[in-house]
């Protein structure tokens, strides 16, 4: 069987991953692993990846996808993987189903973790720091007893740029499954959407309910 994993950042498409890997133990393969383990052994393709990773530009498709297709040519992937962070476009979609199709095999499973944007905005977005001890806080999740105070130190609470609500709905803009990638595997047949508000717990379920069928 081979999985697609989609989500957001912040739909906990992560957690969920390392969750199903241990419950079908198929292979899973993500692409942040797969950069580093090339930048790492300093392959060719690792080598090239590094020239974008170091300047923060996204690793071309053509790169990303010869890196994929090297991964899924080695053994432990013969029985079938689980993608996570790959296909991130309509491109590279395509470049995994012809080379699946090579060898006999497809796209078994979409999933997509769906949130809110709403949500994820306030997931992503509700972080702050201490200025003195570095205490981490969430307004929702795990606020302050006292709001823009250090429960430990009481020194001043501060947002980081990145974690400022308008920067994290930009940053949702570009990384979050685009629409045409969506509707790829919606055409394919084989697209199944969670709901991602409930709990851990209640979206694994339903991610594993959504495999078996």
């Amino acid at each position: 069987m081979f999985i697609v994993l989609l989500g957001p950042p912040g739909a906990g498409k992560g957690t969920q991953a390392q969750r199903l890997a241990a419950a079908t133990r198929l292979l899973h393969i993500s692409t942040g692993d797969m950069f580093r383990e090339n930048v790492k052994n300093q392959t060719e393709l690792g080598q090239l990846a590094s020239t974008f990773m170091d300047k923060g530009d996204l690793v071309p498709d053509g790169v990303t996808i010869r890196m994929l297709l090297e991964r899924i040519s080695r053994p432990d992937a013969a029985e079938g993987a689980m993608f996570d962070g790959f296909p991130r476009n309509v491109v590279q979609a395509i470049a995994l189903d012809e080379a699946l199709a090579a060898r006999g095999s497809k796209i078994d499973r979409a999933l997509l973790i769906a949130v809110p944007d709403d949500e994820l905005i306030s997931r992503l977005g509700g972080r702050w720091i201490c200025r003195n001890c570095g205490t981490l806080y969430h307004e929702r999740n795990d606020p302050p007893r006292v709001p823009g105070a250090c429960d430990r130190c009481g020194g001043e609470l501060y947002q980081r740029e990145d974690d400022r609500p308008e920067v994290v709905r930009t940053r949702l803009e570009k990384q979050k499954p685009p629409a045409d990638l969506i509707q790829h595997y919606r055409d394919a047949g084989v697209l199944r959407e969670i709901d991602g508000l409930r709990s851990l717990d209640a979206v694994t379920e339903s991610l594993l309910e959504a495999l078996a069928r």
